[in-house]
Order: structure tokens, then sequence, then C-alpha cells
């Protein structure tokens, strides 16, 4: 009889409007040992700091209001363990205002995850669709964990300790 392998999930670390309050981001990575981070901007050179302290881990980011002119893009889509992950940081979105812009375009990408800032509030929820929605909240008091297997999304907000 044929054992099943364990599935030991994709770890995703997700941080937002970090404004230069970089102690519980190191924190957070040094507890987690995630295999990914990303930075949903407000301050993207945060980003790029940890990302120099932890060389083989891989990061990214995305630029906020507040990151200046770049020629970073605003918005992209990536593919982790077969999943779909629409980021921003929710300003082009008008997030503060809703959701709804940010969800419909998740729906257009055919997302499975949606992630975006810029409203200093965590929200985690996933979407009667099946859509998940994760605004990690500002990194000096929460961060979004994901962890990703071959069947199933998990998303959450931690508060920061």
């Amino acid at each position: 009889m044929r054992r099943k392998a364990k599935v030991t999930p994709l770890k995703i670390l997700v941080f937002s409007d970090s404004h230069r309050s970089l102690a519980g981001m190191y924190a957070a990575i040094d507890r987690h040992l995630p295999q990914q981070v990303i930075h949903l901007g407000d301050m993207v050179d945060d980003a790029e700091e940890l990302a120099r302290f932890y060389p083989k881990l891989p990061f990214c980011m995305v630029p906020g209001n507040c990151d200046g002119w770049t020629t970073m893009p605003v918005k992209k889509q990536i593919v982790l363990e077969g999943r779909s992950i629409l980021l921003s940081h929710g300003h082009r979105w008008g997030v503060k205002s809703g959701y709804d812009m940010a969800i419909s375009d998740a729906r257009a990408a055919k997302a499975d995850i949606l992630l975006f800032g810029h409203t200093h509030r965590a929200v985690c929820e996933q979407l009667e669709d099946g859509l998940w929605m994760l605004n990690p909240g500002p990194s000096r008091s929460s961060y979004g964990v994901i962890e990703l297997t071959d069947t199933a999304a998990v998303c959450s907000v931690l508060l920061q300790e």
C-alpha cells in the first residue's frame, strides 16, 4: 500500500504600509520562515532592505502612493503553487471608498487571491465565488499569511507581537 506524501504548504508573508517600520517584518519572517514575501507598497524601500537582509528569500513588491516616481509596475499578477495572485497597493483601485473596483479587476484577471493595502485596515475574507481578498493592514500592527498547497489556499491576518 502506498503512503500519501505529507503536503507541506508554501508559506507566503504579506506586508503593506510599512512606512519605515521594519522591526515587525523582520520578526515575522524569523518566526514563520516563509518561502515567499510580498510587500504591497508604502515603502518599497523597506521591502528592498528586507530582500538584501534575506538574499535567498524571494520577494515580490509593488509601489504605493507614498513611493514617489518609479518604473516598477503598480499592479502585478503572479502564479504560485498554481494559484493566480493579483496584487497592488490599492490606491489606484480606490479601496478607501470600497473594494468593488479591486474585486472586479481580480475577477476579470481570473485571480484566486487579491492582495492590497492602502487603507491601513486589515481584511481577510473569502468571497462566495472562492476569491480570497487580503489586506494585511499596516506592518507595524499586522501582516498576512497565505498557505498554498496543490489542493487548498488559506489566508489569514496575524497581529504583530
